[in-house]
């Protein structure tokens, strides 16, 4: 992304928006590819990579996988098109929602991508409450999600979905405790923002901003009080919303975030001898929603590196090869990531030429009219 390609954007969005250049990508690749490299190095046999049947048992599942990640798509920008009421096409929620995913990609996972999605969205004239709305009730709509589907997994799976061979919680060790925490920061973030747009967002804006009376936080005084304005107008725009909007917002999320995971049992279905019963299934569901919640709070860009690590260990009781286990995770990466940041390289570069072009015409016609 060159520099004179931002001029057509105020001081604030051109910061954010060089946070996700194309040029990041390079960081993420080589952290991700490295770590598999090393743990080929590692873990690679002959004799495991030769047991592979690269049959039409595998292709097909690997095309069922990849056709769920299309699925996915279309349930983000399904999403999208549902919060901002019909405002943008079809093919421009598309669009949107690349760019959304590359920059959570070239971000580390505990950061995402909501700070460029409010600048994106700004550029494409969407109401300010609509901008607000779209992006702050999309992150309490996952966590939603995540809380309330968790419990339910873990009712009829007990501990073995956090880790294998966890028969009780008298076993709990480095990963449990990672994931207890992490799923605990996520019910209380989720609890704020539902409380601060649906109950009392000036409340919320009150503790926010007191919080930078803090010694190190008072730096992100201001950034604070925009977050609370933006909870405030956000709550205006939802409390007028029917039933509707919100049942289709989270039917959306759900059916994005239950395709991430069964592309990923569909995977391991290609090159394991696994039952593919619902009981199966549905336990390594739960697992890989655990895996997740873990790598939510990776600090490298877009988990890279950290999740194929993660894999090889949280599934070994699914996949107890580790060459196998590798082949598996690449592939899932590729899909799930690399693909967007390549994608991305493209879309980025063509959304902002796109905008400074608008900008341009806008100023031809305005000096036309002058």
């Amino acid at each position: 992304m060159k520099e004179n390609r931002l001029e057509a954007f105020n001081e604030d969005e051109q910061d954010v928006l060089k946070s996700v250049r194309t040029s990041r990508i390079i960081l993420p690749i080589l952290i991700g590819l490295g770590v598999v490299f090393y743990l080929l190095y590692q873990q690679f046999t002959p004799e495991e990579f030769a047991k592979i049947k690269w049959s039409r048992h595998t292709l097909i599942w690997v095309l069922v996988s990849f056709f769920l990640l299309i699925i996915r798509h279309i349930a983000y920008a399904t999403r999208l098109r549902i919060l901002t009421e019909g405002e943008f096409s079809w093919k421009k929620c598309v669009e949107l929602i690349f760019i959304w995913e590359f920059s959570s990609a070239v971000s580390p996972t505990s950061v995402g991508g909501s700070a460029v999605a409010m600048v994106v969205l700004a550029q494409e004239k969407l109401p300010a409450a609509k901008t607000t709305t779209l992006v702050l009730y999309s992150a309490v709509l996952d966590t939603i999600f995540f809380i309330g589907v968790l419990p339910i997994l873990f009712l009829f799976f007990g501990t073995n979905m956090i880790r294998p061979n966890m028969n009780s919680l008298t076993d709990i060790d480095g990963w449990a405790y990672t994931f207890f925490g992490a799923y605990i920061f996520m019910a209380i973030y989720g609890a704020i923002f539902f409380y601060g747009l649906f109950i009392n967002p000036q409340t919320i804006k009150r503790i926010i901003v007191g919080a930078t009376r803090i010694g190190f936080l008072k730096k992100r005084r201001e950034k604070a009080i925009q977050l609370g304005d933006d909870m405030i107008l956000a709550s205006k725009e939802l409390l007028t919303k029917k039933w509707s909007f919100h049942l289709g917002g989270f039917l959306s999320t759900a059916t994005a975030w239950s395709c991430r995971f069964l592309l990923l049992n569909c995977l391991i279905i290609a090159f394991v001898n696994i039952s593919t019963d619902f009981d199966t299934q549905s336990n390594l569901y739960a697992r890989l929603q655990t895996m997740y919640v873990i790598m939510a709070f990776s600090p490298t860009p877009g988990g890279a590196g950290f999740a194929e690590v993660l894999f090889g260990g949280f599934l070994s009781d699914y996949v107890n090869s580790g060459t196998i286990a590798l082949i598996i995770a690449f592939i899932w990466r590729v899909f799930t990531y690399y693909l967007y940041l390549l994608v991305g390289v493209v879309v980025i570069p063509n959304w902002i030429r796109n905008i400074m072009n608008e900008r341009g015409l806008r100023r031809i016609k305005h000096n036309e009219e002058s």
